[in-house]
């Protein structure tokens, strides 16, 4: 690694010493994962978190890039024959790519221009002369230039025009401020095209139609939807500046003390031209695309902590489920899964037209007969097509036993994905696609992460304008985020499968398919040591990823928590001095005697305060799931549709998506109610994501309903409470 680079890192870590930048990076360049640095080598980094560790990883890919490219300028310029000293310092301590290319921009080749040419037929000179601003005649001097290729005063003096307003469009310090100016002062418009109306037959674009907003008030949601509504030829989009203002830096600039004549008004007319023709131009581009980039970034963030809390909501153990996933035509498709995931039974039925009255009249019969039958105790509906028909026929369905039966309302996005994939076909190879989708629907109740992992991130839908962002930097952001969530919560080595063990620290896809292997033939994994023989798992691939494989019920019961196995030793001092012994963990006694125990007595050389304390807590908790602490999913009995809905009405609902202009609630009807950044909180909030998450289980009230357009405005804000 440059220790520039790294320095450059450091010096952009804000709240970070250059000490836990070094360590980090240093750990990485070893071959260390995020999850495995994050948990078990606190003492080396200071106890950075995964998120802190992951930015730090992506900050210094980014310096890595602007250090390359730095090197590679001087060399292209070298290579010229034109390099100094002075640029060259300016090109190293540059710290933007921008300024980069700023410098480099004199000296890049270019298609053939008209300053090209001037220079070509030797007008440089006259040029270079209209810059001592002299008090004579123009066209005097710019006859001394007529040639073969110039064919007169007039010529000479366009020539020389062009070679001036190119290389002032070229200054670094003018592009350098003009991007400045206009990002703090600048603004974007963008206006409805003459057929805009009516290719947007929906009005989703309709805000935008004249819309005005200074460059630094732009949000990520408003630039997103104006580039899209711009690449539907439905708007037409500029970035804009005070024009005088400019003219007047450029005059200052160029001018300066000069007295005014005709050599000045000549250069500050190629200066104007620089600005309209080239400058302006290339600045809008430029802005417009920092806008791109940061609105990218910042809905790649959304998506991946809308993820990470869809993928930590709590599971539903211990609990027989029925998946239920919804349709019309072909028939609602149940499937039956055990406490554990395994599939126990599926079916189909038609309770909902165009089925014949026949089979409307028997679809309740046969779905009671199942809930019975397998001892059900939770539904799980899926909120696709025919959700709400659906949840209304289980609703009163279930008033008609006698035990207590609830249902919830599951995300389904993704779920035909998962069914038609390779996974899902080697998983259920007899079955139809319908039928996986609402095993996919059940076991998503059951635990989220173990299927959740199974999808693409992308398809699952808790983000914004997903579509229209960078797929290669969103797919990296969502595969760590799957990463940070898997291995958080750990997996149980003798049921996780494949795809979960895929994200598992350390592990490779081929690595994982040899554990499930391994397990296959030998049974039940009994010690975390049997890890050791696993084909083509090594030293390495153990350290990083043994912490996050627990075994239930096996030999060692350490073996069931997130302590190291490299720690194992620690945790039998700590045992002994509590007098507790392996057998007693989890137990009131046990944890009574582990919470006297004073961690400073067992800090050494080898391990610091954090991981001793990281060893007492899960003594105390083995086999703890952090995703016990999140909220429960929201169970009904009733259904209520959006003509019960009445303004002042007080629910409570899931926050199935978080957007930066607000959150959308899933309040038991067909359409998800919004809750505008505004109505979340009486106090003022940046982000959404500062009140709400994904799966919060949040009250609302009703503020308006609009029946034509299905709309729901929905607000947290409790309208009785005006103070």
């Amino acid at each position: 690694m440059e220790e520039t680079v790294v320095q450059a890192v450091a010096a952009k870590m804000d709240g970070l010493r250059n000490k836990q930048v070094t360590a980090a990076l240093q750990l990485m360049d070893k071959g260390n994962t995020i999850p495995f640095i994050a948990r078990y080598r606190k003492e080396m980094t200071g106890a950075l978190d995964e998120v802190q560790l992951q930015d730090i990883q992506e900050t210094y890919h980014k310096e890595q890039e602007l250090s390359d490219r730095k090197q590679a300028v001087v060399k292209l310029i070298d290579e010229q024959g034109k390099l100094n000293d002075s640029l060259k310092a300016a090109i190293l301590n540059a710290k933007e790519l921008s300024a980069v290319e700023d410098l480099y921009l004199p000296y890049k080749k270019k298609r053939r221009t008209k300053a090209q040419q001037a220079r070509e037929h030797g007008l440089a000179p006259l040029a270079n002369w209209l810059l001592t601003y002299p008090d004579s005649s123009l066209t005097a001097k710019a006859a001394d230039f007529v040639n073969d290729d110039v064919p007169n005063a007039q010529a000479a003096l366009d020539g020389a025009h062009e070679i001036l307003a190119e290389a002032i469009s070229e200054m670094s310090t003018v592009r350098g401020w003009l991007r400045n100016y206009t990002a703090n002062h600048g603004w974007v418009e963008s206006k409805v095209t003459s057929k805009g109306k009516e290719l947007d037959e929906q009005g989703v674009y309709q805000q935008y139609y004249d819309f005005k907003a200074d460059v630094s008030d732009m949000t990520s949601y408003r630039t997103l939807a104006i580039n899209r509504g711009e690449k539907e030829k439905v708007l037409r989009v500029h970035v804009r500046n005070d024009e005088e203002t400019v003219i007047n830096y450029l005059c200052f600039r160029l001018i300066r003390s000069h007295a005014e004549n005709d050599a000045t008004k000549f250069v500050m007319a190629a200066a104007t031209d620089a600005y309209k023709r080239f400058l302006q131009p290339a600045i809008e581009r430029e802005i417009r695309q920092t806008l791109t980039d940061n609105a990218d970034q910042q809905a790649i963030k959304v998506f991946g902590e809308n993820l990470y809390n869809l993928l930590m909501q709590a599971p539903m153990k211990g609990r027989t489920v029925l998946g239920f996933d919804p349709a019309y035509r072909t028939g609602c498709k149940l499937a039956v899964i055990d406490p554990s995931g395994k599939l126990l039974t599926t079916a189909v039925i038609y309770p909902h037209k165009p089925a014949s009255e026949k089979q409307r009249a028997a679809a309740e019969p046969a779905f009671l007969d199942l809930l019975e039958k397998y001892h059900v105790e939770m539904i799980a509906i899926g909120n696709g097509t025919a959700s709400r028909e659906s949840e209304q026929f289980v609703a009163q369905a279930l008033h008609k036993l006698s035990r207590p039966v609830y249902y919830v309302i599951v995300n389904e996005a993704g779920a035909s994905v998962y069914s038609a994939s390779k996974t899902a076909r080697d998983e259920f190879p007899e079955l139809p696609v319908e039928k996986r989708s609402a095993i996919s629907i059940g076991r998503r109740l059951q635990d989220p992460l173990a299927e959740l992992v199974k999808i693409d991130p992308q398809a699952i839908g808790v983000g914004q304008y997903q579509h229209d962002l960078p797929k290669g930097e969103l797919k990296d952001e969502l595969g760590a985020v799957v990463e940070r969530a898997v291995n958080r919560v750990g997996v149980n080595l003798n049921t996780a499968s494949v795809q979960l063990l895929t994200h598992i620290s350390g592990l490779s896809s081929t690595m994982a398919s040899n554990i499930v292997a391994y397990r296959n033939e030998n049974g039940p994994y009994t010690n975390r040591s049997q890890l050791m023989d696993v084909k083509r798992l090594g030293p390495k691939a153990y350290q990083q990823a043994v912490g996050f494989l627990r075994i239930i019920d096996g030999q060692n019961p350490l073996d069931n928590t997130d302590i190291h196995p490299e720690s194992y030793g620690l945790a039998k001092d700590i045992l002994v001095k509590a007098g507790v012994s392996a057998d007693e963990l989890g137990s009131y006694h046990a944890n009574e005697k582990l919470a006297q125990v004073h961690p400073q007595a067992f800090v050494t050389e080898q391990f610091g305060l954090d991981t001793v304390k990281d060893v007492i807590t899960n003594l105390q908790k083995p086999g703890r799931d952090l995703r016990d602490q999140m909220p429960s999913p929201l169970l009904r009995t009733d259904v209520v549709t959006i003509d019960d809905l009445k303004p002042g009405m007080k629910l409570q609902g899931t926050v199935r998506n978080v957007v930066d202009f607000g959150a959308f609630v899933d309040i038991g009807v067909k359409h998800d109610g919004l809750v505008h950044i505004s109505h979340l909180t009486k106090k003022f909030i940046k982000d959404p994501r500062q009140i709400v998450s994904v799966g919060d289980i949040v009250t609302v009230w009703v503020l308006d309903v609009d029946h034509d357009r299905q709309r729901i405005q929905l607000t947290m804000v409790n309208p009785d409470h005006n103070d």
